[in-house]
């Protein structure tokens, strides 16, 4: 059966490299992916392995945005997981490269890796070019709301629908996909640049190849994924992720491949980091610019090299190239003068943690919030409550939501939604309203990398398994607050207690097939919102 897929004799003797390919014509963030998969086999072959490329799947979040099939989304980054182990597993492969270029398809390989616990690299598919008039994903889904509210007209949304998305490769803010490779990448299991480079590039290709060949030297230097996904390597991403502006998303993906690498990593490791860590990058979409304009200064090699100095970084952790990364760091250039895209240790654009973990009797669980300081660091006022994003996104777009309301959004949970859909549809349509400042949302679900304004996600308990955002009504007082990390709900414990008595659990969405099946079986957001928890 090998002969028959093009093994020749002298290709038994030789490291059996499978190279997990998320290549589809579904979104342009993968389209060019099959291309970059021979790269890293011709890099493999090379260096004296036998590379073998197989396929998972993707799905595309941007389009499945705001309707059912986003239920996917989070679903999907499971079933990529389980694909890729159950493919090398049945293989036999000594090594694996995986190449990601959706939101889903990063996490979700790490978590094969991790789990396979067998010499790996990561490849990131790259980051899109600007769209005319620097525009990108984010334009289109705001400008939406700006049409709502008569700001846009019907030819002005056409053209940026039409140019945002020029062609091949991942969300060009610092949006779920490049904070999710950024963070490989701090963690060392993907080559220097590789979160840095764009799609259509001969950088990325390079980068490709060069996957190839390392994965054959980590197999003869004995090193494998967990002796670089240490503790310290995931302090590392999750200090990087903050200084870049990343995405919430980055807490709930870290948080699983920590599971499966058996790491022990909790929300609270996010609040300690995130104490001292300052955000730099002016990205979007709290910021200014997109990743392509990071690249053209350097990537995010000197913000690393930035915080290795500073102290912020952990320098002695090892990374696929097989060196430290104090090491792979110690050469690399500062920023050019005169650039802004990235602020110094000492002028930094918040002095820590735009992702504040919240508790409190809204959230006794814990709740990921991204405050940047921009919105304020405070907001209180009266709850508009919906079962569900369509609902609120229609009373957005009609202009029912107004100035001074908390927006809760419910039932959107891992397993309430199921699947924890993200809310980039109405955080859009928020902003494109001009009520980016005016609003805060809360919600159970979470939030797109793309997604700005005050906003509150991954809400534990989540409203479907009875937690406190499911007693909410309609007019109750919500405040948040970053300072003291707190999100209360103010209504006496007594009538919530009432309330409580009186609540039902909503019915399931699905009843079988893999929506049902991952509603059974999903964790708690607090938890990363995995599929295989169990007790050590």
């Amino acid at each position: 059966m090998l002969r028959a897929v093009g093994y020749a004799d002298a290709d038994f003797a030789k490291p059996a490299i499978g190279i997990a390919s998320t290549w589809s014509r579904l979104t342009p963030c993968n389209m060019h992916i099959d291309q970059l998969a021979r790269r890293v086999a011709e890099g493999a072959d090379h260096a004296g392995g036998k590379s073998t490329v197989f396929g998972t799947i993707t799905v595309s979040d941007g389009i499945s945005m705001g309707t059912p099939g986003m239920r996917y989304s989070l679903v999907s980054r499971e079933v990529i997981a389980d694909s890729i182990e159950t493919v090398v597993g049945a293989q036999g492969f000594d090594g694996l490269v995986a190449i990601g270029g959706c939101d889903k398809n990063m996490p979700g390989c790490m978590m094969a890796i991790a789990r396979l616990n067998r010499p790996a690299v990561f490849v990131y598919g790259g980051t899109i070019r600007p769209g005319a008039g620097h525009t990108d994903i984010i334009s289109v889904f705001e400008a939406v709301g700006g049409h709502a509210r008569g700001a846009v007209s019907d030819d002005e949304l056409h053209r940026i629908e039409c140019k945002a998305i020029p062609g091949p490769g991942s969300c060009g803010g610092m949006y779920t996909a490049n904070t999710m490779a950024s963070a490989i990448e701090a963690m060392g299991m993907s080559l220097p640049n590789s979160s840095a480079q764009e799609a259509v590039s001969r950088a990325k290709r390079d980068d490709s190849r060069r996957a190839g060949e390392a994965v054959v030297s980590l197999l003869r230097l004995g090193i494998r994924p967990r002796d670089i996904m240490t503790r310290r390597a995931f302090e590392n991403a999750i200090a990087t992720v903050i200084a870049l502006g990343g995405s919430t998303n980055a807490v709930l993906h870290l948080l699983a491949i920590a599971h499966c690498a058996g790491v022990r990593l909790k929300l609270d490791d996010f609040t300690r980091i995130g104490r001292r860590v300052p955000v730099l990058a002016d990205l979007r979409p709290s910021g200014r610019y997109l990743m392509s304009e990071l690249i053209a200064i350097g990537g995010i090699r000197p913000l690393m090299r930035t915080l290795l100095e500073a102290g912020l970084l952990h320098g002695e952790c090892l990374t696929v190239s097989g060196r430290t990364m104090a090491e792979e760091l110690s050469d690399v250039a500062p920023y050019p003068d005169g650039q802004d895209v990235v602020r110094p240790v000492e002028a930094p654009i918040k002095p820590d943690s735009h992702l504040v973990v919240l508790y409190g009797n809204l959230a006794p669980e814990g709740a990921v919030a991204k405050i940047t300081g921009k919105e304020g660091l405070a907001f209180s006022g009266k709850a508009r409550v919906f079962d569900g994003e369509e609902r609120c996104l229609q009373a957005i777009l009609d202009g029912r939501v107004r100035e001074g309301d908390v927006v809760v959004i419910r039932n959107e949970g891992p397993v309430g939604g199921p699947g924890m859909r993200e809310m980039l549809s109405p955080t859009s349509a928020i902003m494109g309203r001009g009520l980016g400042d005016k609003v805060a949302l809360i919600t159970d679900g979470r939030f797109s990398g793309g997604s700005h304004g005050f906003v509150v996600g991954h809400v534990t308990p989540e409203a479907a398994v009875g937690g406190p955002i499911g007693l909410v009504r309609n007019g109750d007082r919500i405040t948040i607050d970053a300072r003291s990390r707190r999100v209360v709900l103010e209504v006496d414990a007594r009538e919530l207690a009432r309330r409580r008595k009186a609540w039902r659990a909503p019915r399931p969405y699905a009843r079988r097939g893999v929506l049902a099946k991952y509603a059974r079986s999903v964790s708690s957001a607090s938890l990363g919102a995995v599929t295989d928890l169990h007790e050590d």
